[in-house]
């Protein structure tokens, strides 16, 4: 098999077409997203969201309603649980995280189990990238296109409330409402991401490419580009080992976004672990050379 053959053989399948446009968009998506939660510091409030709005999604799909309305409605209801929980008792933050989003997650996974479906409802829990429809692409498209597009339009306030919300507040933006739309969206993105890897991996997609990117570079402008391309990049090589190797192909994805943060984490010349050995030891070779 030529190299021609080799990646256009899978794209002979309406199913791995579909398959690859999901997890693109899906990927590049979570990759902007992720930008500002692991500057902010909310990877640990993406995993509790990604997590909580899976009884929303149930729920949605019992009453017919868009998969959407309810994973926004939960993720709403999953913050503000924590909130509550955490200001009128001695539980932090971190804990009171914990409680919500497994209670919430818990929940989903009893309504999946009690709820007669002629679809199996654990692909919203594993994912089902090869069985996406294109009703089910549509909607990842519309989802995705909305959520990209108020990301890109609003980054400097998102950027500006993440960096210093009390400047934020100063300028006559509202820190409350920016927090909540980033909470939104991370619903929404939660609900893209559904569908190429399931509510269990949706953190990876929401945290890896971001925190990747943050190895890479210390000006966030380029983190938006950095983060996409390289989660792009791990969609397809991920998508195609699954194809040959026969496994998983949301679990390939994400593993591959993992294999490329540990090489960045290993090697980054910025702030690899090896990386920056490698150059504080040609830094002081050459000034031992110039004396």
């Amino acid at each position: 098999m030529n190299l021609i053959d080799f990646f256009l053989e899978p794209l002979s399948y309406d199913f791995m077409v579909r398959a690859l446009a999901t997890t693109l968009i899906a990927s590049i998506v979570c990759a902007v997203l992720s930008c500002w939660l692991v500057l902010i510091g909310w990877s640990l409030m993406g995993d509790a969201v990604s997590h909580a709005v899976l009884p929303g999604v149930v729920l949605a799909y019992i009453v017919g309603a868009p998969f959407a309305l309810g994973a926004v409605i939960f993720g709403f209801l999953a913050v503000a649980l924590i909130g509550a929980v955490r200001d009128t008792s001695r539980v932090k933050e971190d804990a009171a995280i914990g409680i919500v989003f497994t209670t919430l997650f818990a929940l989903g996974l009893v309504l999946i189990s009690v709820t007669p479906s002629q679809t199996d409802l654990n692909h919203i829990i594993f994912g089902n990238l090869l069985g996406v429809s294109w009703a089910d692409l549509t909607q990842v498209i519309i989802l995705g296109a909305i959520t990209f597009t108020i990301l890109v339009t609003k980054r400097r306030d998102f950027t500006l409330y993440a960096f210093d919300p009390t400047h934020a507040h100063a300028i006559g933006l509202n820190p409350k409402i920016l927090g909540a739309a980033l909470l939104g969206l991370l619903a929404l993105t939660a609900v893209v991401a559904l569908q190429a890897v399931g509510v269990i991996l949706v953190v990876a997609m929401l945290i890896i490419p971001g925190a990747t990117a943050y190895l890479l570079t210390d000006r966030f402008g380029r983190m938006l580009v950095i983060a996409p391309a390289i989660s792009a990049a791990c969609a397809v090589i991920g998508l195609y080992l699954s194809y040959y190797l026969d496994t998983a192909s949301g679990g390939m994805v994400v593993l591959a976004q993992g294999a490329v943060f540990a090489l960045v984490y290993l090697f980054s010349p910025r702030h690899g672990l090896i990386g920056t050995r490698v150059m504080s030891t040609r830094r002081r070779r050459a000034l031992a050379s110039a004396q």
